[in-house]
């Protein structure tokens, strides 16, 4: 049985914790005697979330089992922590087989020298700060999540869901994780090395309704002409105009927003589906499997065959 202890502080991001708590309880629920999931914070006194939620340990941090997993979550609290946290967290986290953090959480695995040497990462928002404030960390600010050794650093908030049934599925198997993240509605687990944003999220929105619309046709219709000209015509703008207004309002050119929707749809066909190169070249825009690899390895620096081979889970026998 593998303990996971929790780290719980005033001003903790409520779902860095229940995120992957229930996860791990998911897998305890699935396989009895795998996990033992316990909380702490380092008087054992509840402590208040940023959102106002009120935890109740299960321990002080002195009186805690030691860790198979310790996970120390994210939220306001990280910005001027307790001390007594960090020394706790110098003192402890070279003793766990496995430490991980959620979000800003590794801005207190840093504070306490963890880090140090290592490649990590955090929520986009605090990735400057990190590198800034610990020079000796390797602070990578696009992935999801990133492992280095027993240390295994993610990004925001439901990053660390992710992490988590990856940790499940390396202790438990596929089958285990994928029964997980069907119960909580999620993918069975995104990449690692996953960008942080999705196309939408990292471009601008719109503001004027015509493009807005037209950049939502985009994303779901990402093997249709996509040229300049017939988006202009979708939005009852010149082809000049269109590019002129479409990069002022969403910080990006028309080209580069098809481009960047286009290889999204052809990394979640290679990662979710057994479909074809030939078929999600064609579904994603690119018309043929050249043109598809030529994309994929200027952007990913692998060939569509290599990139489903590493982050297409491997199918149950």
């Amino acid at each position: 049985m593998r303990t996971v202890l929790i780290v719980l502080f005033d001003g903790v991001q409520s779902l860095d914790v229940t995120g992957p708590l229930e996860v791990f309880a998911g897998a305890e629920a699935s396989r009895a005697d795998s996990y033992r999931i316990r909380t702490a914070s380092l008087d054992g006194a509840p402590v208040r979330c940023s959102s106002g939620l009120v935890l109740v340990p299960d321990h002080t941090l002195a009186e805690a089992p030691a860790p198979h997993t310790l996970l120390v979550p994210g939220g306001g609290g990280t910005r001027h922590p307790d001390p007594r946290l960090v020394d706790w967290l110098r003192a402890h986290g070279p003793g766990a087989e496995r430490l991980v953090s959620v979000c800003t959480g590794a801005i207190l695995l840093a504070a306490a020298g963890l880090l140090d040497g290592r490649r990590a990462t955090t929520h986009w928002a605090y990735c400057d700060r990190l590198a800034r404030d610990h020079p000796a960390v390797e602070v990578d600010p696009d992935p999801i999540y990133v492992r280095d050794g027993q240390v295994a650093t993610s990004a925001g908030v439901t990053s660390g869901i992710d992490l988590a049934l990856a940790l499940v599925e390396e202790d438990l198997g596929r089958a285990v994780a994928l029964t997980i993240a069907r119960h909580l509605v999620v993918f069975l687990r995104r990449p690692g090395n996953q960008a942080q944003f999705s196309v939408q999220l990292a471009a601008q929105t719109a503001r004027r309704e015509p493009l807005r619309e037209v950049q939502q046709w985009i994303s779901e219709h990402p093997g249709a002409d996509l040229s300049v000209e017939s988006l202009a015509a979708r939005a009852r703008l010149s082809p000049r105009h269109f590019a002129r207004a479409f990069q002022a309002e969403t910080g990006t050119t028309p080209g580069r927003f098809v481009e960047r929707v286009r290889l999204e749809h052809a990394r979640r066909l290679l990662e979710d589906s057994a479909d074809g190169v030939e078929e999600i070249s064609r579904a994603s825009g690119y018309g043929t499997p050249e043109a598809m690899r030529r994309a994929f390895v200027k952007t990913l620096g692998s060939a569509p065959a290599e990139y489903r081979r590493r982050f297409r889970p491997a199918p149950t026998g």
